[in-house]
């Protein structure tokens, strides 16, 4: 008896063994495939879902899978992709397979025909969107906003705490970080040399300030962007408090308190306004391509105008260090203008200012107001550190006494390559398993910051 269990278990190493043998490249051809990123793109509502696929990107699969119902938002984002792929400089090879279909997000979780779900549109369905692809294992590359309301933020947090059990990744685009402005005024204010330590502010004179000025028609990839009729509609694309802001409250968080794991306590919403944008229907027509008001904006509607609630403004303390945020949208820019960012960081050396207006020829850029006379070692620090990591990079000293930071052209990459770079991150991300220690925190807080905002505004117009 014992012979024969030891010719069983004999005979069954060498079938182990022979199956491992005949093609040994195969295990190796698996583990690859398992560490390729598989996009799944689900109804890709707004222009932002096609911006990530300007660019290809290493151990990414070549093919989209798309799941989306049949529509003009659709056939958009198409388009956007075959434009991609068949311009001149730097054409992609991107493959699409689209189901379409009432049923796609069913169709998606059933096919999982990849690992990761890009999902930029509609903002009052994306939380729902998210939590049916963590609850079935596919980890979440979105557009912001997650939410838009405090039911949102709080779907969000179940969705958080059921990707940490799963091990999934749950991660939004913010796009803002990689803005060279942002990004050296952020280095600067970590050189206490220069800056000091950051103010704490008051209400009046915030410690920190960002406001977002946006336009509702523009260009994009060459082409004047068509919005979906949905977008003025703030019930399902919501109000400006938790839209753009998204982009401010998270710069906040990342210059003034770098790689810190925040809180829910630490934030204190202080006062909260909103207001409308009227849009006449000429304008309407304009940016949409549709004829007529869709009868879902009559409750919009006053006295022939859409009044879209796009604009707001917060007033709130982080970790007691006061913070104001505030957004305002515009039909379209002046001639040879376009989006604007203008933002102060107050620190008890330094001031730091982007702006980005007409003087500036509407682009961002970085101002120094030294408060103590500290010229030796702002150029110390612009010349003998930051010139190292950021080449190129120079100080003028303007009449006024403020010196003006010159940067490269090179640096200044526009708003749709920023959307290559955030992928980029991502993907290190999931390459690695997991995000730094604050990223999904921070992004609680962040979103608790928005909906607190929109909630106070509301209580209070």
């Amino acid at each position: 008896m014992q012979n024969r269990l030891e010719v069983i278990l004999l005979a069954t190493i060498l079938v182990i063994v022979a199956q491992s043998c005949t093609n040994p490249q195969k295990t190796e051809m698996e583990e690859k495939e398992r560490g390729k990123v598989v996009l799944m793109s689900l109804d890709p509502g707004h222009f932002h879902a096609g911006l990530i696929h300007k660019s290809m990107y290493p151990n990414v699969d070549s093919t989209v899978y798309v799941f989306a119902p049949e529509g003009e938002e659709l056939n958009d984002y198409l388009r956007r992709l075959e434009g991609y792929n068949t311009r001149n400089d730097q054409p992609t090879s991107w493959k699409v397979e689209v189901y379409k279909g009432t049923d796609y997000l069913d169709e998606m979780i059933n096919r999982k025909s990849g690992n990761v779900m890009v999902v930029a549109g509609k903002n009052d369905q994306k939380i729902d969107y998210i939590s049916a692809a963590i609850q079935n294992g596919i980890h979440v590359y979105a557009d912001k906003p997650l939410v838009i309301d405090k039911v949102g933020f709080e779907k969000l947090q179940q969705a958080f705490d059921l990707a940490k059990q799963k091990d999934l990744l749950l991660y939004d685009i913010m796009t803002e970080r990689f803005e060279i402005t942002s990004i050296l005024q952020k280095e600067l204010s970590m050189i206490p040399e220069v800056f000091g330590k950051l103010e704490n502010g008051t209400l009046e004179e915030p410690a920190i300030t960002k406001e977002s000025v946006h336009h509702f028609f523009k260009y994009v990839s060459g082409q004047a962007l068509i919005r979906p009729d949905w977008f003025f509609d703030v019930e399902k694309q919501g109000e400006g408090l938790v839209d753009v802001t998204t982009h401010l409250v998270d710069l906040i968080q990342w210059a003034a308190f770098p790689e810190q794991v925040l809180t829910l306590d630490d934030v204190d919403m202080l006062t909260s306004t909103r207001w409308s944008t009227p849009l006449n229907l000429e304008e309407f027509r304009k940016v949409t391509g549709k004829q007529e008001f869709p009868d879902f904006l009559d409750k919009d509607i006053q006295e022939g105008k859409l009044q879209v609630f796009c604009n707001g403004e917060m007033n709130y303390t982080l970790k007691g260090v006061h913070a104001k945020v505030s957004v305002i949208w515009n039909f379209q820019a002046p001639e040879g203008a376009g989006d604007t960012h203008y933002s102060v960081m107050r620190g008890t050396g330094a001031n730091l200012i982007i702006r980005q207006g007409e003087e500036e020829g509407y682009k961002p850029t970085l101002y120094i107001a030294l408060l103590k006379g500290q010229d030796v070692a702002l150029q110390q620090a612009i010349r003998s550190t930051l010139q190292g990591k950021y080449p190129g990079i120079d100080l003028e000293q303007l009449p006024n006494g403020e010196y003006r930071v010159h940067i490269p052209e090179s640096y200044h990459v526009g708003h749709e390559a920023h959307f290559a770079q955030v992928t980029e991150k991502f993907l290190e991300y999931y390459h690695k398993g997991k995000m730094p220690e604050w990223e999904v925190p921070n992004m609680l807080v962040k979103y608790f910051t928005t909906t607190k905002a929109l909630e106070m505004a509301r209580e209070n117009p």
